[in-house]
Parts: C-alpha cells; sequence; structure tokens
C-alpha cells in the first residue's frame, strides 16, 4: 500500500497507530477545557493577589517545556515583564521572592525540573506548578505554598500540549501579562474542535490539510520557518514534533534572522528540482535522488511588513530553485487561537508523516534507553 493510500485509509492509520496518538492529538479541545476548569479549582487568579512579578520563569523540558513557549507567544512583545524559559537543572542565580516560578511536568517526575523547583521553593519564590497529581512536583508545590493545577494522565507530554499550556495563559491573563478572556479560551476550544474535524482520519487526504502536509514532506528534509515572534514558537514546536512523532530530522527558524543565514541552503546540495507531484508513490524516487528540501513558511495574521516582505520573497526564491513550499496561515482573532492552530495542524501532519513512513508514532526509545542509562 502507497502512502497516499494508507493516509487515505481509515481503518488502515488506525492498526498503524497501536498507541493512539492521533487519538491523543485529537482532544485538543477537550484538553483545553479541562484545563480551564482545574485552573479554576485551583484557584489561579489568586496569583494576582499579589504585586506584578519581576519576571516570570518557567521551568520544564521536552513536551512540557513548550507550555513556557506559547505563554511566551500568546503574551507577545507587550508582556509588561519578561518571560524566561529554562530548560535545565539550575535556576539562574537572580532569581528569587520577586519572581514568579512556573514548573511544567506532564509526568510530575522530570529530574531537570524538579531539581529547579526545589531551589526555587528554597529561595521562597512565588509558584504555579502544573504536573501530575500525587507527584514529586505537586509535593514541591505543596512545600512551596505555591498554586497547583493537575494534569490528567493518560496522553504523552508531547500530545498535552494544550493541557500543560491553557493553565498558563489563565494565569497570565489573570497577572495581567496579557489578555485572553474565558471567552476567548473557549474560543480556542472551539478552533481547536472544528481543526480536528477538518484533520480527523476518515476525511479525505485531497481535503484534509494535514494529510496533504505530510505526504508531501515524506522522504525529504523539512525546514520550518516562523514569520512572526509566535509562528517562530510553533515552528520550534513542529521542529520538535518532527523528532518525536515521525523520527526525522527537521530545521526550524524565524524570519527575518532565517533570511540572513539558512536562506543560503537554497543553494546547497539538498535544494534542486524534483517532480512536485504528492501524490506519486515515493518508492518510485530514483535511489540516488538526495534528500531535499520542503520548505514549510508559518505565516501569521499579524507580521511586520518587512517580516512579511521577506517571506514573499523567500517563497519566489524557493521555487525559482525547485524546492517546494507549504505556506501555512494561522486561523483566529486572538493569539491563543493562532497559536493553537498551528501547533494543531504540525501535531497532526507529524503523526500523519510517521504512519505514512511506516512508523509508529508513539514510542520513544532512545529518550527511555537515555534514561534507563542515567538511572544505572
Amino acid at each position: 500500500m502507497s502512502a497516499a493510500e494508507l493516509l487515505d485509509d481509515p481503518a488502515g492509520l488506525e492498526a498503524a497507530d497501536p498507541a493512539g496518538m492521533l487519538r491523543a492529538v485529537a482532544s485538543g479541545a477537550a484538553q483545553v477545557r479541562e484545563a480551564a476548569v482545574l485552573s479554576a479549582e485551583a484557584d489561579v487568579a489568586r496569583l494576582a493577589q499579589e504585586d506584578l512579578p519581576r519576571s516570570v520563569v518557567v521551568l520544564g523540558m521536552g513536551g512540557s517545556a513548550i507550555a513556557g513557549d506559547l505563554l511566551t507567544a500568546v503574551a507577545g512583545p507587550e508582556c509588561p515583564v519578561p518571560v524566561i524559559s529554562v530548560r535545565a537543572p539550575v535556576l539562574p542565580v537572580w532569581v528569587g521572592a520577586a519572581d514568579l516560578v512556573v514548573a511544567v511536568s506532564c509526568s510530575g517526575t522530570t529530574e531537570e525540573t524538579l531539581a529547579a523547583l526545589e531551589e526555587a521553593v528554597r529561595r521562597g519564590c512565588r509558584l504555579l506548578v502544573v504536573g501530575a497529581h500525587g507527584s514529586p512536583v505537586h509535593d514541591l508545590a505543596s512545600r512551596g505554598r505555591g498554586v497547583f493545577v493537575p494534569v490528567t494522565q493518560g496522553r504523552q507530554p508531547r500530545a498535552s500540549v494544550f493541557a500543560l499550556a491553557t493553565p498558563l495563559v489563565i494565569a497570565g491573563n489573570a497577572l495581567g501579562l496579557l489578555s485572553c478572556s474565558p471567552e476567548e479560551v473557549e474560543a480556542t476550544a472551539v478552533l481547536l474542535e472544528q481543526l480536528a474535524g477538518r484533520h480527523r482520519p476518515d476525511a479525505e487526504l485531497i481535503l484534509n490539510p494535514a494529510k496533504t502536509l505530510a505526504l508531501g514532506l515524506a522522504g525529504r528534509l523539512p525546514v520550518v520557518w516562523g514569520a512572526s515572534a509566535l509562528t517562530a514558537v510553533a515552528a520550534y514546536r513542529f521542529a520538535c514534533q518532527l523528532y518525536e512523532n515521525a523520527k526525522t530530522p527537521g530545521v526550524w527558524g524565524a524570519l527575518p534572522e532565517a533570511g540572513h543565514n539558512q536562506v543560503v541552503a537554497l543553494d546547497g546540495p539538498f535544494a534542486g528540482g524534483r517532480d512536485l507531484d504528492i501524490f506519486r508513490d515515493r518508492t518510485e524516487d530514483e535511489t540516488d535522488d538526495r534528500t531535499r528540501l520542503h520548505l514549510v513558511l508559518l505565516r501569521d495574521t499579524e507580521e511586520h511588513p518587512r517580516t512579511a516582505r521577506r517571506a514573499d520573497v523567500v517563497t519566489e526564491l524557493a521555487h525559482s530553485r525547485g524546492v517546494e513550499v507549504s505556506s501555512l496561515l494561522a486561523e483566529g482573532s486572538s493569539a491563543f487561537q493562532r497559536i493553537a492552530s498551528l501547533v494543531h495542524l504540525a501535531d497532526w501532519a507529524t503523526t500523519y508523516l510517521a504512519l505514512a513512513e511506516g512508523v509508529d508514532p508513539s514510542p520513544v526509545r532512545p529518550i527511555d534507553e537515555l534514561k534507563d542509562a542515567l538511572r544505572r
């Protein structure tokens, strides 16, 4: 069965996805709504009873760390305090009681996050913790008298992005770091429902943007660029999902910076003309055909005019060199909706890409083996 035939076969997709990654990806709307309820029950809004923090420091690793990136994207350049992501076991020396430390760990057991959070508790930092109920991060949140929002289990961290990020967005709104009312949070859930219908496994390939994108990326080297600060976050997330879901490398960047370095790859050995028929069987490619670039441009409804112009010119340059370009526009009116729409599409597309390449998207054996080796 060819990749195109498999993507148009719902039963075949289900059989190739034994751990149900597609079902997990489809749960985005439910995650947003459940996280909103759990955030209210945890009284996240009480974080605003104190003065505005000097900074927000988000601790997290891997699939949990993206929550901090989404917070930064939704807050945008008008955020009144810096939001800093720490992907390490060491808390910066300047962080103290005037700062809000946010720890995110889906499992609640992430070694690096626990080490940095324990130091935050020792220093008396204000705390918001998102993770598994009854886990070590929950214990540390209690010790530090922080706000704790539980994450229901059953999904891998990378498939729990909205469960992890929504409490941070709600907290950011309460603190005045961003504007995302409860109505806008619900509107994001509604949009994710609509997108899940568009990308669902039984939606015909020709009408399913995620399947079409996956087929175009099969056998190629994806280069994903964002054309705004918000879409740059989505580009990074896309690359991470390429690695974890599809087990394939991906390059990410952001315009305008990528136009000052990465763009030169359009003249390199991985560029060049090819048959752009996405429905052809990849097994018919010449055996000596070098892996080619596929440029994915994530566009925003709010781009700086100069960056927007640069993205248009880059598209022309790529086409002139025979490099296929997929241009994807963020949907929705709020920043949360726009980032959610692109993250959701990336999650669907990379899962479909895995299945099209004959790869089970769920296992992450090298990560598991690395953790096991470190425990010995």
